[in-house]
């Protein structure tokens, strides 16, 4: 009696085993603990029609990827019973049936013949005569038959061939002999496939009762097989060559005559010539290792089998001088018998030697760290994907502050203790690497500790189970604490990014919020300002009251553009006195115009530092996007251009971008690109202008003036190129070249003029405050010349000694040792420190012409000379005046005792050769 009416089973290929539900086994009669039943167990329970014809459709099955629907009969202690079988293949497994069983009441079931009839192969029952019993459907549609009709026989069927080879397998059969599969080719109307080919079988029929002595022919449809497998044979050769090429191995296997064919590639991977190993059967196997040669055979066995859509294996194989090499064999079978059994088997063998040696020492290194791990303390969870619960260590637990024995971690109270603002992004880490989109959870986030402050934690896990489904059930992975190195990243991105003065943005993060600005400004189609902003006169402070002074100016100057500007905005200090601000989503220049106007009202306002009152003012230059420019390179060089555009126009107020002012810096590049090929083909010459003393009128002094005659444009005047000299460095070629003639002409004139000659030399301050100082080698030039320091009287700034650092003043003091004269030029119109004139070694003060241009006897400037003069020679400094030209300002100055005066009046500046001739002509009016 059945227990059940319905079970559930589970086939598994691999295995030949059927998992049977408690139903099933119910339905099939057999204990519950006997659930998992072989393929002979199960046929003991079928009429052996049924387990033939259920094997056969477990193989078609497999074979073609499709449905089963049969009805079997089953034994029950000598009596039948019949059940009806549905299943289908599992979608991730292709080797997995799952199905279901249905008993029929008698009233249901079917002949077994209703089960050959539905079978896709052709199944044909004769008598040992040839007399035809029976002919399935499926046979009877490959022989265009309707149906069959009574006392056919072979010859009603087939050709007169196909009858004789049939006759022959009966006989074979009848007779206990072994006879090869045979193959019928029958002509069939059917435009794809002329010919229908037929692998024949042969069994003895055992299922009807009243059959005695019959047979039944079983034919399978190989015509497609047999196509491909021409078409096959017809590409080795070019797969074959492709194999080589490649650098693997060959080998072209039969395993029914054990003829094993080896390429020659194949055979040196091994250490051996072409001649050297023959094709004999098993060759291959007698090579590999012994402890893979069994999990080898079971893999090839496995494919021979059906079980794999290819052979692969890795073992090692002995080389022909002894040694081991590791071998990747890849292969499939392209040819079976009738049964199934493999024909030929075709492959490679791939040196992987050099891939397993790296993987043995990843091993090492692994296993080296798993063990340097246990020393690092580090925090280790092993977490439950499903419930969220967690097994961790004694270091996980302290390093959030509690005891272990106190702590119960789990995803509630990892979310309790979670930083709101890390809640995204740790979500994301574990969902992206739960979908297969990272390699691994890593996740950085802040943790609260028990003492109520945040740690940061970095926490890295991989998944090492899942059920059945693929669903994750474990994770095991470690965690640990960065909070020191956060605080050395926010350190380093305050140092990176952030301007240590005054707290605002430097330069590299204004660009990057610049360019973000950029992007936005480009989609909403708006207006981008950009400000940059030049303190007026901050220099002259900053050198008058010092650089503590300066820095707490700009710390004030800062605090105030903070306030006229929005959240949004941004405000940056570039580096000195320049600043800059980035004013997005504008619509017009009016709110831009009234910031900048803000701007300079706030900057202009008296700030108080160290007890002083300290004036400033603000120079700004504006440029828009996208009206100016389109990139932030321009913005910024326009910004600057306006900038200085709005200083040369007065200070304290802001300018627009012009075209204009591209124009002109277009112009100071062509400039400096036509001085740089000036200096190359010595376009520059060296002039001279007299110094005259005073009470004489004996010329002994002159002073070296460069002077540029550009063949396309004429004279060229210094106030034009020597800014440009100095800021593009050129300025040091032509302080060389003023040396080298003022070396060689005063020593002509010392020798011809006056024993005393000597000549001053202008100094730029880039010049002075160099790195790589040309004066060690000028002193050593003029030893080299036979000249004393005096011959050289060197023109510098009183800007330079208001801001003299060590390297200034030991050039000073080098100066001062070679006996080398130093001059302050331009005295009286900058800051002058008179402390600077006593600490440091002075020759002379060169009164600027602006105080001589207007000379008079009551004048204010006839004071301001006296004054300079009579200060000067109380500190034993001699005097020169620049700037004199005509004969009543040569009077006042020499009733106001001038040492010496140089001007037009004189001369004007002449080349050498014409100065030559002008010393010699004065001097011998003496």
């Amino acid at each position: 009696m059945q227990l059940s009416r319905v079970g559930l089973w589970r086939w598994y290929a691999s295995s030949r085993e059927m998992h049977c539900s408690a139903g099933m086994c119910a339905l099939i009669g057999i204990p519950h603990q006997a659930s998992r039943l072989t393929f002979d167990a199960i046929a003991d329970l079928l009429t052996p029609a049924s387990a033939q014809a259920w094997e056969q459709a477990l193989q078609h099955m497999l074979a073609k990827k499709g449905e089963l629907e049969c009805q079997l009969t089953l034994r029950h202690g000598g009596q039948q019973g019949y059940v009806r079988v549905l299943a289908d293949i599992l979608q991730d497994d292709a080797q997995v049936v799952e199905g279901s069983a249905e008993w029929l009441p008698e009233c249901q079931t079917s002949h077994p013949e209703q089960l050959l009839h539905a079978l896709p192969i052709g199944i044909l029952e004769v008598s040992a005569e040839g007399r035809v019993l029976f002919v399935n459907q499926t046979l009877l549609q490959w022989l265009a038959l309707p149906t069959v009709r009574p006392h056919l026989s072979l010859n009603d069927l087939f050709d007169l061939n196909n009858v004789n080879l049939l006759r022959q397998l009966l006989h074979a059969a009848s007779n206990g002999s072994t006879k090869p599969d045979t193959t019928l080719r029958l002509k069939q109307a059917i435009p794809q496939h002329p010919q229908r080919e037929l692998a024949v079988e042969c069994q003895e029929s055992t299922a009807a009762p009243t059959r005695k002595n019959s047979w039944y022919l079983i034919m399978h449809d190989v015509t497609v097989y047999a196509e491909l497998t021409q078409q096959l044979r017809q590409n080795e050769e070019r797969w074959q060559l492709a194999l080589e090429s490649s650098g693997d191995g060959v080998w072209d296997w039969y395993p029914q005559t054990g003829i094993e064919l080896l390429s020659d590639r194949l055979k040196a991977i091994y250490g051996y010539g072409p001649n050297e190993i023959e094709d004999l059967s098993d060759e291959l196997d007698r090579r590999t290792h012994p402890d893979d040669l069994e999990q080898m055979q079971a893999d090839r066995q496995a494919h021979f089998d059906g079980l794999t859509p290819t052979y692969i294996n890795e073992h090692r194989v002995q080389c022909k001088d002894g040694s081991w090499k590791w071998i990747l064999t890849r292969g499939t079978v392209i040819e079976r018998n009738v049964h199934g059994e493999p024909v030929r088997v075709v492959g490679t063998h791939t040196d992987i030697s050099e891939r397993k040696q790296a993987e043995a020492d990843v091993r090492d290194s692994e296993e080296r760290l798993r063990m340097a791990l246990s020393a690092t303390h580090q925090g280790l969870y092993d977490l439950n994907v499903q419930s969220g619960i967690a097994i961790v260590n004694a270091d996980y637990a302290l390093m959030l502050g509690y005891p272990l024995e106190q702590f119960s971690e789990n995803r509630q109270n990892w979310l309790r203790r979670l930083h709101p603002e890390d809640l995204a992004q740790s979500e994301r880490a574990f969902r992206d690497y739960i979908n297969g989109k990272a390699p691994e959870y890593r996740a950085e986030f802040r943790q609260k500790h028990a003492n109520g402050s945040w740690v940061w934690i970095l926490s890295v896990g991989a998944l090492v189970e899942w059920d059945d489904q693929g669903n994750p059930l474990r994770m095991l992975g470690t965690v640990l604490d960065i909070t020191a190195r956060k605080q050395s990243e926010a350190i380093i991105w305050q140092q990176a990014n952030i301007d240590p003065l005054t707290g605002l943005p430097n330069r590299r993060m204004f660009y990057d919020r610049l360019e973000q600005n950029l992007r936005q400004s480009k989609r909403r189609k708006n207006l981008l300002a950009v400000l940059f902003i030049d303190l007026d006169f901050f220099k002259e402070v900053n050198d008058t009251l010092g650089h503590a002074t300066g820095d707490s100016l700009l710390v004030e100057a800062a605090r105030r553009l903070r306030l006229c500007v929005r959240e949004t905005d941004t405000v940056a200090r570039l580096g000195g006195d320049e600043f800059t601000v980035s004013l997005p989503d504008q619509t017009d220049t009016v709110r831009v115009e009234q910031i900048a106007r803000k701007i300079i009202e706030q900057l202009a306002s008296p700030f108080h530092v160290a007890g002083e009152e300290i004036y400033l003012s603000a120079s700004i230059g504006i440029t828009l996007y996208p009206r100016d420019a389109n990139n932030l390179d321009d913005l910024m060089k326009h910004a600057d251009q306006a900038m200085y555009a709005a200083k040369a126009a007065g200070r304290n107020r802001f300018s627009y971008f012009t075209p204009n002012l591209q124009t002109a810096a277009l112009a100071r590049l062509r400039l400096n690109n036509e001085l740089r090929s000036a200096i190359a083909d010595k376009q520059l010459q060296v002039y001279f202008q007299p110094i005259v003393e005073t009470d004489s009128g004996i010329i002994r002094k002159a002073e070296a003036l460069i002077r540029w005659y550009q063949p396309h444009k004429g004279w060229i005047s210094p106030l034009e190129f020597i800014p440009i000299a100095e800021s593009s460095g050129q300025i040091h070629a032509i302080g060389e070249l003023v040396f080298q003639e003022s070396v060689r002409w005063v020593s002509q004139w010392r020798k011809t003029i006056h024993p005393d000659f000597q000549i001053s030399i202008n100094q730029s301050p880039v010049e002075f405050q160099n790195e790589n100082s040309p004066y060690t080698g000028w002193i050593a030039y003029l030893e080299q010349q036979g000249l004393p320091g005096q011959a050289i009287n060197i023109e510098i700034t009183e800007g330079l000694l208001l801001d003299a650092d060590n390297k200034v003043a030991s050039r000073l003091i080098g100066f001062r040792d070679a006996g080398i004269q130093v001059a302050i030029d331009d005295f009286g119109t900058g800051y002058s420190a008179l402390s600077y004139l006593k600490k440091f070694d002075i020759d002379y003060l060169k009164i600027d012409q602006s105080f001589v241009r207007n000379l008079s006897e009551d004048s204010s400037d006839m004071a301001l000379c006296e004054a300079i003069i009579m200060m000067a020679h109380k500190l034993g400094l001699q005097v020169v005046a620049e700037g004199v030209e005509n004969a009543e300002q040569e009077q006042l100055l020499r009733s106001a005792k001038c040492d010496f005066v140089q001007g037009y009046l004189y001369s004007k500046p002449l080349p050498a050769s014409e100065f030559d001739h002008f010393l010699r002509q004065a001097a011998s009016k003496l």
